[in-house]
């Protein structure tokens, strides 16, 4: 039975992901680096240790993965300042649908805290989630189950009795490790082959998270 779910933040509650693509591509030429946006769909979600070892493999040992990255939070900050966060579609009703339920809801991204609880609070979801989980309150983030393990525990659920929903590779692997019922819902990519028998559904958006419920 389930009685939590458990959201991805970044392309699954706020339409962000696209400015991840456009900022790091834009730190990338400012750095010299031809960042493609191949490249970051491949590090969507991925912890940044892994994401650093990408990179460098990818362009050498000059690639100063951290410098590179705060100029992207830079870029980030200042559209946030000036144009604000987007929702994706259907968030505050899939939200307001899963309390009326007494289903517990949590967060689980691999954003820092601080901007974690910064765009929830923006965009005026945060206090409609029971826990807000990130990556750097645990040992590892995705693709490794850390992150979603630790969410499980904080709403006192276990795994198996709680939907993930993601909208990344990286994310699908971390929540089908931790044992949860993965969602997915697209946002730049659709579900890959080698994740389709990985994951519990398939939606088009985040309303048909109701007919789990509803059968």
């Amino acid at each position: 039975m389930i009685r939590a779910v458990i959201f991805d933040m970044d392309g699954t509650l706020l339409d962000t992901e696209k400015l991840n693509v456009r900022f790091w591509m834009e730190a990338g030429r400012k750095n010299g680096f031809d960042i493609t946006e191949e490249d970051v769909l491949h590090i969507r979600s991925l912890d940044a240790r892994i994401s650093e070892k990408y990179f460098i493999d990818r362009f050498g040992e000059t690639f100063d993965f951290h410098s590179i990255r705060e100029d992207r939070r830079q870029l980030m900050r200042e559209h946030v300042v000036s144009e604000g966060l987007e929702l994706k579609p259907f968030v505050k009703e899939t939200l307001a649908f899963l309390k009326n339920r007494g289903v517990k809801t949590a967060v689980a991204t691999a954003t820092g805290e601080s901007r974690m609880r910064q765009y929830l609070d923006m965009v005026g979801i945060s206090d409609l989630l029971d826990e807000k989980i990130c990556t750097n309150m645990v040992k590892d983030g995705k693709p490794a189950p850390d992150v979603y393990l630790y969410a499980c525990e904080a709403i006192g659920k276990d795994p198996s009795d709680c939907i993930a929903v993601e909208d990344a590779p990286n994310g699908v692997l971390s929540a089908s490790r931790a044992g949860c019922n993965v969602v997915f819902v697209p946002d730049l990519t659709p579900l890959g082959d080698d994740l389709k028998d990985v994951v519990f559904g398939e939606i088009s958006d985040l309303s048909g998270l109701q007919r789990f419920f509803d059968e």
